[in-house]
């Protein structure tokens, strides 16, 4: 068996063109959704995410503002931002990159965010929202999962569904998202992680695995059901390298996988640009 490759990059290429139309409209009423991110701390890899972001926020016509702080900086200088930030009418949505550098307090700023301007949907009113089943800016990775499990016509009303990993990024809203009785979810969703003594104890018996856990090489092909859909969320750097926490050998069990370079980060990026016009699209209908 070789597994059916979800390609992300393409996908987030459709999803880009549709966003294109909606600028267009927004233009029309002299509206150009503008997108913000702040980035404490020099990590590379971060950096590097951020730098990609504004790439993309170029291609689309999306404004883009870009305040990057050093790491010594302190938490009211981060507060400073953000309440600019809240103020800013040339900016309907941002983030704060994550992680922050030690010592510094990520979900307090989170809290000082706009949940209307929350871009990664990871503000506790808009994760409140979600597990309500109310609309709400979703968390950018899990809703690009959810559009790839779509587009390549994986099977999840259902069905079991494990997702290895609990952060606050991926696994948690991922899994509240999953379990909602909507189409595209109602799955029975079970959330396990590195602390698990043996997790292909459950693995074993999913028809969709999300590997989240930020450790290299997790997963292995005796982990997997064969015909599984497995989506390779999880990614750590090594001497340099990007590694998934899915190891290529997965191709030859799975049905369905998502390739460690091509597959959620584009669809992350993605979403991101949908929750930035979103919010654009809102904050125009309550002006008028």
């Amino acid at each position: 068996m070789t597994a059916i490759r979800m390609d992300g990059e393409a996908l987030a290429s459709r999803i880009k063109e549709d966003l294109k139309a909606r600028i267009a409209v927004l233009a029309d009423s002299d509206v150009v959704p503008g997108l913000g991110t702040v980035l404490v701390g020099d990590d590379g890899p971060s950096a590097n995410y951020v730098s990609m972001k504004h790439r993309d926020c170029a291609e689309l016509g999306i404004h883009s503002e870009d305040r990057r702080l050093p790491s010594d900086v302190t938490q009211a200088d981060i507060s400073a931002v953000i309440d600019e930030l809240n103020a800013s009418a040339s900016v309907h949505a941002y983030i704060l990159q994550y992680p922050f550098p030690s010592g510094l307090d990520f979900e307090s700023a989170m809290l000082e965010v706009d949940p209307a301007k929350d871009a990664d949907g990871l503000h506790p009113q808009n994760l409140g929202q979600l597990v309500m089943g109310q609309e709400a800016p979703l968390a950018c990775t899990p809703a690009g999962i959810v559009e790839m499990l779509v587009h390549y016509d994986v099977p999840v009303a259902g069905r079991n569904v494990v997702i290895v990993g609990r952060g606050l990024t991926i696994g948690r809203p991922l899994a509240n998202l999953l379990t909602l009785k909507r189409p595209n979810a109602n799955a029975a969703v079970t959330v396990v992680h590195t602390g698990v003594p043996d997790i292909g104890e459950y693995t074993r018996e999913a028809d969709v695995i999300v590997a989240a856990a930020g450790s290299p090489g997790l997963i292995g092909p005796d982990m997997v059901k064969p015909g599984a859909a497995v989506i390779a969320a999880g990614v750590s750097f090594r001497d340099g390298k990007l590694v998934s926490d899915v190891r290529d050998e997965v191709s030859e069990v799975a049905g369905w996988l998502s390739p460690r370079i091509g597959g959620v980060g584009p669809m992350t990026r993605a979403m991101l640009l949908a929750n930035t016009v979103a919010a654009a699209e809102r904050i125009t209908a309550n002006a008028r």
